[in-house]
């Protein structure tokens, strides 16, 4: 039965009235997550005002200039495209209206100091061959085992834990009780470096899918093996933007526009405002007010723990919801001509290090890497065809979080990360002219500069520990009209999921609008917590 007690209006920052039932939203952000929300949000009827300090959309999904045009400086990888046919079908629209995807029928080639290269195909079979032709028949039925048992990861957490907004503990035993190839990665302490060695009889390919670890920011030493489950998303499809994985950042920008969002860009959220134990609206480092019922909060959740939005919103998140961070990269964008091995570069590609025992002994100790492996887009290469002239590449290399803050990296960092990129590569036969500069490379610092509260970590909180997928911070806060999207929150670091944690988002506004305004609530101070765990992050190469 409705409330009859009369619906208390909040007065707004600037005097006027504003109720809990208002349309009014802010989303401080324009990454994938917060774009995700404003197109469903737009979509729905919200009056959406999006601020983003940047001076274009994509947060994370950056790209800088070079000789040849914009280069990706994030993720190179799309995986589970139905999460973006989704996107944009609830917007009465369709993915390829806007954007023109290419398939990579390889997933990735990957490349080992003793000469051998094996490519992965989003056909398992034609993944199989390949493993045979390349470590004889035990490998290829290790390899078949091996698919079995991530596709029954996948399948076990995927509804009940990344496509839910409050991941069910129950759902995913019921997922293991059909699955029994999926119980020995669900063992308390089974890390997925043991969990592959008991996989893998061929060092090379438990070294191959222990990098996986690092897509969501971990190591395979300390993170759980059922991120064995990201082979699976992979192996389902995965696609390249035409022009460049920024492209999706602005599509879905102009798609939020084209429904009636307005976007503010060069404008720096400072402040969170409340009033009556309620979200009021948002102050930008202009001076502006803008008031809202609603604000979706697009960026690192340290941030609010942190209280870099203020005061009222210190307690909204807390702070093991963020630590321990997740590792950070060192990431190359640039133009060149390529001079390769006899073999040429595929659109995604692995140089593996010569030390798989002890490649993240360093990381792990908050140190850089001395011997790492290095993964390289070929971003103009998506289409299978080899440039003839410079073409544009993305390089990653895995790099500890840190504390400071810059605008560009120091000379040292710049000539260490020189050699150990370029002078790796070169002896796998790769020679890059002109050799990039400093203007070309992103470190943590860098990071750190770019997304306040991160201290450079790129994928939230560290994926290590059994039960660290569960720690990431759901979409709803300890505060009433404060709502969080990104990497940083369920369901985890990678494209897919930052969309689906705007998915969470929008519809948690939606619904408590819609209610809002059927109950006619009084706004309230306080307001207890609706945190929700979190899951099991999917892929992503930056």
């Amino acid at each position: 039965m409705e409330s009859t007690i009369a619906q208390v209006r909040l007065k707004g920052p600037e005097g006027e009235g504003l109720d809990p039932g208002s349309d009014k939203a802010v989303v401080i952000g324009a990454g994938i997550g917060g774009l995700a929300a404003a197109v469903r949000l737009a979509t729905a009827g919200f009056d959406v005002t999006v601020l983003e300090a940047a001076p274009g959309p994509g947060g994370k999904m950056r790209c800088v200039p070079s000789a040849v045009g914009p280069v990706d400086a994030g993720p190179t990888v799309l995986t589970m495209r139905s999460v973006f046919d989704d996107l944009f079908q609830a917007a009465g629209t369709s993915l390829d209206d806007h954007l023109t995807l290419i398939p990579q029928p390889v997933i990735a080639r990957h490349w080992w100091p003793d000469g051998s290269v094996l490519d992965l195909f989003s056909d398992r079979e034609a993944s199989a061959r390949a493993v045979r032709d390349w470590g004889g028949p035990d490998a290829e039925r290790d390899f078949r085992a091996f698919c079995t048992k991530a596709e029954a990861a996948f399948r076990a957490f995927d509804r009940p834990v990344m496509q839910s907004p409050s991941p069910r503990i129950a759902g995913i035993l019921a997922g293991a009780a059909r699955a029994p190839a999926l119980w020995p990665a669900l063992l308390s302490g089974m890390t997925l470096r043991r969990f592959l060695a008991g996989q893998f009889r061929d060092p090379r390919l438990a070294q191959l899918f222990g990098r996986y670890a690092t897509y969501v920011g971990g190591t395979p030493d300390l993170s759980p093996a059922v991120l064995s489950l990201i082979w699976h998303a992979e192996e389902q499809g995965v696609w390249s933007v035409k022009g460049g994985m920024f492209r999706l950042a602005l599509a879905l920008a102009e798609l939020a526009a084209a429904k009636g969002a307005t976007f503010r860009y060069g404008q720096h959220a400072t402040r969170i405002l409340t009033r009556a134990g309620r979200v009021s609206g948002v102050e930008t480092a202009g001076g502006d007010t803008i008031p809202a019922a609603r604000v979706l909060f697009n960026g690192d959740p340290a941030a609010l723990s942190e209280g870099l939005l203020g005061p009222d919103v210190r307690g909204a998140v807390p702070s093991t919801a963020s630590e321990p961070r997740s590792h950070s990269a060192r990431v190359w964008s640039f133009a060149a001509r390529l001079t390769g091995p006899a073999r040429p570069l595929a659109h995604h590609n692995v140089f593996f290090s010569d030390d798989p025992s002890g490649e993240y002994a360093s990381l792990t100790q908050g140190r850089d890497q001395t011997a790492p492996s290095l993964y390289i887009c070929a971003e103009d290469r998506a289409d299978g065809t080899v440039p003839d002239g410079p073409e544009r590449f993305e390089i990653i290399l895995n790099a500890p979080p840190t504390a400071q803050s810059r605008a560009a990296p120091d000379r040292h960092e710049v000539e260490t990360c020189l050699t150990r990129t370029f002078g790796t590569l070169q002896r796998f036969g790769l020679t890059f002219d002109p050799v990039p500069d400093a203007t070309a490379l992103t470190g943590p610092a860098q990071f750190a500069q770019l997304f306040p509260g991160s201290t450079g970590s790129i994928y939230g909180r560290s994926p290590h520990g059994p039960l660290a997928a569960f720690r990431r911070p759901g979409a709803a806060t300890r505060l009433p009209g404060l709502w969080i999207a990104g990497g940083g929150a369920h369901p985890g670091a990678g494209v897919p999921m930052a969309a689906i944690s705007g998915r969470h988002a929008a519809e948690a506004m939606i619904a408590d609008r819609d209610s809002t305004s059927r109950s006619g609530r009084t706004a309230m101070p306080g307001g207890t917590s609706t945190a929700s765990a979190t899951t099991v992050p999917a892929p992503s190469r930056s």
